[in-house]
């Protein structure tokens, strides 16, 4: 296996480099990246001082670090064009030809794809973030009424992570309710359910996965075992199928992919923009 070096450079958060980089490093199998997010560097003086890091890890490894940036200012990120590394400028790569095809210049601000623009934005993933909180794990039934989506599933199935994602990207108001051993065994729906089968989405995984999440939160006993997941697993797809609940396999997807599965399944509103 392949290492290299991977800088996140910005002069914010450093989210949007490292998602942007992330997704292209992804088409390289062979390779493992240590990657390093910089973030804030909004002066010359911070930037030499990266650049100088840089420079440094390429001389002792041998090899190019990658560096992905979404630096603005020009004076900033002139500094890193002499940098021992890869030099990967994404607002260079897309704001030129926007800037040619729209006709005018872009106004360099720092700060715009992260900052909060919208109040009322921000508000509403708060909102929506103390209403997954509100209702995690089945804590609080009685404000099903007000959530946009119900998750169910088997524990560890990734319902509470989804539902925070949900809200925090998105703004949507996301429940979840945990499948239990005596539902399952039965193959009914619980009555705290039934008023809401509009709203619910079902998450599922493989055995062998959940099997190796289980373990690592509990190693002993009948939660983790073999013949447990597989039988939780079998009783909630079934419960799936005869109350015609869309679900997804959760095995491969990230919790990105997860969001994004549901929300263009069921057609429910993102009320706000990442």
């Amino acid at each position: 296996m392949i290492r290299r070096t991977v800088f996140f450079v910005s002069d914010q958060t450093g989210v949007t480099a490292e998602t942007l980089g992330r997704s292209l490093l992804t088409q390289f199998e062979a390779h493992e990246f240590d990657q390093v997010t910089v973030p804030f560097i909004d002066s010359v003086d911070k930037a030499d001082q990266v650049v100088r890091r840089i420079n440094a890890v390429a001389a002792e490894q041998g090899a190019r670090p990658l560096v992905f940036s979404t630096l603005v200012q020009d004076e900033l990120r002139e500094r890193f064009l002499p940098v021992q590394g890869l030099f990967l400028d994404f607002f260079e790569a897309f704001l030129s030809p926007l800037e040619r095809e729209l006709q005018m210049r872009s106004s360099h601000t720092i700060g715009r794809t992260h900052g909060m623009k919208d109040a009322g934005a921000y508000d509403r993933r708060i909102e929506a973030t103390n209403f997954a909180l509100g209702n995690d794990d089945g804590a609080r039934t009685a404000d099903y009424v007000a959530a946009d989506v119900i998750l169910i599933g088997v524990s560890r199935t990734g319902k509470t992570p989804t539902c925070l994602y949900l809200a925090l990207a998105y703004g949507v108001f996301a429940a979840n309710y945990p499948l239990s051993e005596d539902q399952l065994e039965h193959g009914t729906l619980p009555k705290t359910l039934e008023p809401y089968r509009r709203k619910l989405y079902g998450l599922t995984i493989s055995p062998e996965r959940l099997q190796k999440i289980r373990r690592e939160r509990r190693p002993t006993g009948r939660y983790s075992s073999a013949e447990q997941v597989r039988f939780e697993l079998r009783g909630a797809e079934a419960l799936f199928r005869r109350y015609q609940v869309p679900f997804v396999d959760t095995t491969s997807f990230s919790i990105e992919e997860i969001a994004s599965t549901i929300l263009s399944g069921t057609g429910i509103e993102r009320r706000v923009r990442p």
